[in-house]
């Protein structure tokens, strides 16, 4: 049959550098809007507007022009023909496409010559469910949007349909049936007790996790106004750290009076008891001091360094008060007893401090991964030893001498014996 239909060609940017390759062919079947002899037409839609638009494309684009409604099949096969005699066209690379009428175009020659196309894009065409046994060796993919009222998506998705019962491989794009689009939202659904929630996560750098969620609780407070059955709840660390603190309340007076009744059981003496406990608060300055030169903030890790200090601090307040009794003679004052008792527990207390923060220093200082947990701890103890002896060996002498110089002018003992006379014989 002669070539009765005009169309245009476009030819990809390497086909006349490339002299010995064979090109894909893209056969392309405009709509009615394209009807007529104007091929400036062609270019309103499809390829060849992509190929104006001086956008590459890495094929031989044919675009025949309908001179009236509806495409005759016998005229499109013509064309073809004569194309792949002109071009050097690889006739297993052949794919067919059109738009509208185009797209009924495309369903009507693939069917009339299967053998033609390697693959098949109708687009919001309409094509006839019979012929789907004629099309199910050749890949399809239909698109058709569902907003479309002169061609319904109805006979797009019929024709894919029939093709897949038919064994063939057609299918649609879930865009043409539903409208995707990309929005801010929850992407799961999470579920507790039989009720739904939605997590927000955040983290807090450069200031306390407590501070943030007040303040963050107090704009809410104000700005935020919840439907009714929502609710908000503050889980995750924040929770962690309040569960922490209403365990820290029970348990550091328990740790507390638990010390004291060990020294009681030690001692026999309820003074000395508390006297041996004078390091704690010197000790406690010194990990808050520390955490606020690292510019660290109070956490749960950071108060179990400050439990680590109360023992540590009552072992040196115990070998004080230990050694003042040792040492104490009615020939002696309490404060040149007191002297002899620093100078001779200065280097075991001393050793016993810096052992510590020799070996926590490394953690102190550390910013690597896990450095947020073991930071707090570690500097409350380096800067609690550091301090906390110095004021044990500097102060507290002083104020354990004031006390036990009183006791030494009572008449009882510090076990609570009688104190021999002055001229009594040893």
């Amino acid at each position: 049959m002669p070539v009765n239909l005009t169309y245009r060609v476009d030819l990809p940017p390497e086909y006349e550098k490339k002299k010995k390759e064979r090109w894909p062919l893209l056969f392309f079947l405009h709509g009615r809007g394209e009807v007529g002899h104007d091929q400036d037409k062609l270019t309103i839609h499809g390829p060849p507007k992509i190929v104006k638009q001086r956008r590459e494309l890495p094929f031989v684009v044919v675009s025949p022009q309908s001179p009236q409604e509806g495409w005759n099949v016998e005229a499109l096969k013509a064309v073809l023909d004569e194309v792949k005699k002109l071009y050097r066209i690889d006739p297993d690379r052949v794919y067919l496409t059109g738009l509208s009428m185009g797209g009924e175009g495309t369903w009507r020659l693939a069917a009339a010559y299967p053998d033609q196309f390697a693959a098949i894009v109708p687009i919001c065409g309409k094509g006839e469910p019979k012929d789907a046994g004629k099309l199910k060796r050749i890949p399809v993919w239909a698109f058709h949007g569902k907003l479309d009222n002169r061609v319904s998506v109805t006979h797009s998705e019929g024709m894919v349909k029939a093709i897949q019962n038919a064994g063939g491989n057609a299918f649609i794009p879930l865009s043409s049936l539903a409208s995707i689009s990309l929005d801010t939202g929850a992407s799961y659904i999470f579920r507790e007790r039989n009720q739904r929630f939605i997590p927000i996560k955040f983290s807090v750098r450069g200031r306390d996790l407590a501070g943030a969620v007040a303040e963050g609780q107090e704009r809410i407070a104000k700005n935020v106004t919840l439907p009714t059955g929502y609710r908000i709840e503050w889980a995750g660390e924040f929770q962690g750290l309040q569960d922490a603190k209403k365990r820290l309340a029970i348990i550091v007076p328990i740790t507390l009076v638990l010390i004291l009744v060990l020294l009681y059981g030690l001692f026999n003496s309820l003074r000395d008891s508390l006297m041996a406990l004078l390091g704690i608060p010197f000790a406690v300055c010194g990990g808050i001091l520390g955490l606020y030169v690292a510019g660290l903030d109070f956490s749960i890790s950071a108060a179990i360094g400050f439990i680590s200090l109360f023992g540590v601090s009552v072992m040196s307040g115990i070998l004080i008060v230990s050694s003042y009794h040792r040492l104490a003679t009615p020939e002696t004052s309490a404060v040149e007893t007191m002297f002899r008792v620093v100078e001779q527990q200065m280097r075991p207390i001393l050793m016993m401090a810096l052992s510590a923060c020799i070996g926590l220093l490394p953690a102190a200082i550390s910013t690597g991964i896990g450095s947020q947990v073991q930071r707090p701890l570690a500097t409350v103890i380096v800067a609690g030893m550091l301090i906390g002896p110095i004021m044990l060996l500097v102060v507290v002498p002083a104020l354990q001498s004031i006390f036990l110089e009183r006791q030494s002018r009572s008449p009882a003992g510090p076990a609570g014996e009688s104190a021999p006379p002055p001229d009594a014989e040893p």
